[in-house]
């Protein structure tokens, strides 16, 4: 049976926001339960939440506009999110005596249009009824941007955004942010000025990091396995039996630390192998041949993670190349900027603007468009997989073996084998139970720069990006 992306489609359509305070309401009732059951987090805390109330409460007072921004490791942190304005950010402002209207200590999000198309349509009509704004990240979409620089100007709530654009895997790496969150900072002070009003402008830095409650090592050790199994690794590394008797929440030996990481690179490398030869025999993409694969770990840190590196992102240029090449794109910008360049170019050939009456086309043509869009969601699966791993770095676990990092470069392994042998890479595996620490950065402060942006707007936003990377990173733990 055909699928939505296997078939040509009219094309797309925006999503406007539209907030109901009722399925507000019922969300927010909800959204303990779910958070806990469905998404394994049993604690969040928040540093420094009495700033965000003080920002409320200013803002409510038609004082200040601003906008959340805060990191995307993780699928779960809007949850999070939610979690920081429904539930801390009331519980403070009650127990420093501050006026807040709680109905109102929510925020419109701007999210990835792609979104409702892989969760489904439900989600659209939920997110737009919370106040979400859908965005095209591949293209200039006018219609997203007139509605978020309306939001944030005149809205009666303030803004939030993922300024990395997409989840990277990794607790303690902060992908690039994208130009996008600063200029909006400055278009708003921009509207302000135009009905005469004055309003501080702030963009507010929240960090989000996940850490496991209970180390899960055995269930690491059974989904390892488990992977080996599938990628044709049967021969164990290290010592029989070492690992056997492992059980979650142990404190790992140094000979079990290294026989774990041992078999982490050896399927890495194991994985990368297969990919090389996948890519160079069948699309003849010119990737080096590696004439033997070792089984162990070299002795050398950097003779071991250096060469895999730059291996891992051969590949990824390679396998994004193949993609580039169907749709007759020119590589230009980094992979992030490559993937979402295919992504749009893929989409406008699926969901077709000559096909707005898609019902009243002859039926040879709508074949022919179903034939192109079969082939296009094919293709878009190279850029699928380069988007699991833009974020590696090839020595992640190795500078530092937590088992959170341990963790985390195990489950991309699993979603890439799981787009490999075409299983659903959502939702992951539950390894464990989380707790989240967030924080709540120093706001910077937009209305400041407001006249270096007139003398020169392209260095202005350059400058406050790196100013907003270097908070979020700063945030690390």
């Amino acid at each position: 049976m055909a699928t939505p992306t296997t078939q040509a489609q009219p094309p797309l359509s925006f999503i406007p926001p539209t907030f109901d305070p009722l399925v507000f309401r019922v969300v927010r009732s909800l959204m303990p339960f779910y958070r806990r059951w469905s998404a394994h987090l049993s604690q969040i805390d928040v540093e420094n939440v009495e700033s965000l109330v003080e920002h409320y409460h200013q803002f409510q007072a038609g004082k200040t506009r601003f906008l959340l921004a805060f990191r995307h490791p993780s699928t779960n942190d809007p949850l999070c999110i939610a979690h920081l304005l429904w539930d801390a950010v009331p519980s403070v402002a009650r127990q420093k005596g501050i006026s807040l209207n709680v109905a109102h200590t929510h925020a419109h999000f701007i999210y990835d249009r792609g979104i409702p198309l892989w969760a489904g349509q439900a989600v659209g009509w939920l997110y737009s009824r919370l106040g979400g704004i859908p965005i095209r990240r591949g293209k200039v979409d006018l219609m997203a941007l007139r509605s978020i620089r309306d939001r944030f100007a005149k809205g009666d709530l303030p803004m939030a955004a993922a300024p990395e654009g997409a989840t990277n895997g990794h607790n303690e790496l902060v992908s690039p942010i994208e130009p996008g969150i600063a200029q909006f900072g400055f278009w708003c002070i921009e509207d302000l000025l135009k009905e005469g009003q004055s309003q501080q402008v702030l963009i507010i830095p929240i960090g989000i990091q996940y850490h496991y409650i209970t180390a899960p090592w055995a269930k690491i050790n059974q989904l390892l396995y488990q992977l080996e199994l599938e990628s044709g690794l049967a021969t164990p590394v290290g010592s029989p039996g070492t690992l056997q008797e492992l059980q979650d929440g142990a404190t790992l030996t140094s000979e079990q630390e290294s026989i774990l990481y041992q078999r982490l690179y050896r399927l890495s490398e194991h994985l990368l192998t297969l990919m090389e030869e996948f890519y160079r025999k069948f699309y003849h993409q010119p990737i080096p041949a590696k004439s033997t694969e070792s089984a162990d770990l070299p002795t050398s840190t950097q003779s071991a993670n250096e060469p895999l590196a730059v291996r891992l992102q051969t590949l990824l240029n390679r396998a994004l190349t193949v993609a580039e090449q169907f749709f007759a794109l020119t590589p230009k910008g980094t992979l992030t900027d490559r993937c979402r360049r295919l992504e749009q170019a893929g989409w406008d050939w699926i969901y077709r603007e000559d096909f707005k009456q898609i019902e009243l086309l002859p039926l040879v043509n709508r074949g022919l468009g179903d034939r192109i869009a079969e082939e296009t969601n094919l293709r878009l699966w190279h850029m699928r997989l380069v988007e699991t791993f833009v974020s590696v770095t090839g020595h992640y676990v190795r500078e530092k073996p937590t088992v959170d990092r341990f963790a985390e470069t195990l489950l991309l392994l699993w979603e890439t084998i799981a787009r490999i042998t075409n299983k659903p890479s959502f939702p992951r595996p539950q390894l464990g139970k989380q707790r989240v620490r967030m924080t709540i950065g120093e706001p910077l402060d937009i209305s400041a720069r407001w006249d270096t942006y007139q003398a020169n707007r392209r260095q202005a936003v350059t400058t406050l990006t790196q100013d907003l990377q270097n908070a979020l990173e700063s945030m690390i733990q």
